[in-house]
């Protein structure tokens, strides 16, 4: 078995993200198998900023609980970590070690809702100048009129480990954004990554050509079937549009039992439906995959 060590820093000061950690809990998890033998740890970082440093004041709240790999016997440790913070946390952190990026990323969230708030107090100065220059106008019952204050950011970001097994390792990305406590925006973002070639998998790779169209219609109807629904129109009827046109988006995930499509919200479906997840087990689509491709092994175990 795999195991993990979680290092956790909670409400703490920005200037103290960096310095106060605490590594306990570790231990096994059925999550991880040993087949790979990857091992990993987590950053959890929770940091809370008013703005000028008064409560009174709108605040940003971000929470990070990052997962990545600190022992792998199949791919380089250097470039496995690398890419996973690439890919949670973004370019710009992936020269930074994984407690570091994670760090650098709460930064940059609090600079960069502070920014936004003074952009935002210039603006409202600017429109309020504008303002008193118009005689006999009523500012609050006008078009013009601006609130004083800013409004509050909320973010959360995470990963977690999918798939562990047989050379495949299978992960998900969740980000969440709220702002002005509005309805927050989700999303999911899906990899996998070949250890043996410590290359990411694509469609491409797992594809015969041609796949795309006959995809499709595995989509649509695994959609019909999870919404228990008999055709097309009775999706749109529920909240999906384009369900037509859909198709594979590389947004998936790979296990030992098939492929994992993940369309998040706005891409076929409207916000106010959960992100569709949808599962096609490999006995339905063996005839599109690749012979010898990593799914058509796994699909043969």
């Amino acid at each position: 078995m795999g195991m993990y060590r979680r290092i956790s820093v909670f409400m703490l000061p920005v200037a103290a993200l960096l310095f106060a950690t605490c590594c306990n809990q570790r231990g096994k998890s059925s999550m991880f198998r040993s087949e790979n033998n990857v091992e990993f740890d987590t950053v959890s970082v929770v940091a809370h900023h008013h703005l000028e440093g008064d409560t009174a004041n709108p605040y940003c709240n971000i929470l990070v609980d990052f997962v990545y790999p600190v022992t792998s016997n199949k791919m380089n440790l250097e470039g496995l970590q690398k890419f996973f913070i690439r890919n949670v946390l973004g370019v710009p952190y992936d020269t930074l070690s994984p407690s570091d990026a994670v760090g650098a990323y709460v930064r940059d969230y609090i600079e960069n809702y502070t920014a936004d708030a003074n952009t935002y107090r210039e603006s409202v100065d600017e429109i309020k100048e504008f303002n008193s220059l118009i005689s006999g106008m009523n500012v609050t019952e006008s078009e013009h009129y601006v609130q004083d204050f800013f409004y509050s950011y909320y973010e959360t970001l995470s990963d977690s480990i999918v798939y562990n097994r047989h050379g495949v390792l299978s992960f998900q990305v969740k980000q969440s954004n709220n702002k002005d406590g509005a309805v927050s925006y989700d999303s999911y973002r899906n990899y996998v990554l070949n250890l043996g070639t410590g290359k990411p998998v694509t469609e491409n790779d797992i594809f015969n050509p041609g796949y795309d169209l006959l995809m499709q219609r595995f989509i649509v109807a695994a959609l019909q079937e999870q919404c228990n629904v008999d055709s097309v129109e009775e999706l749109e009827d529920i909240g999906f549009f384009g369900v037509r046109e859909i198709m594979p988006n590389q947004n998936f995930l790979l296990n030992d039992k098939g492929i994992i499509y993940t369309f998040n919200k706005g891409e076929y479906s409207a916000y106010q439906l959960d992100a569709p997840v949808i599962f096609i087990p490999y006995e339905t689509i063996l005839s599109l995959l690749k012979e010898n491709s990593i799914a058509a092994k796994l699909a043969n175990l």
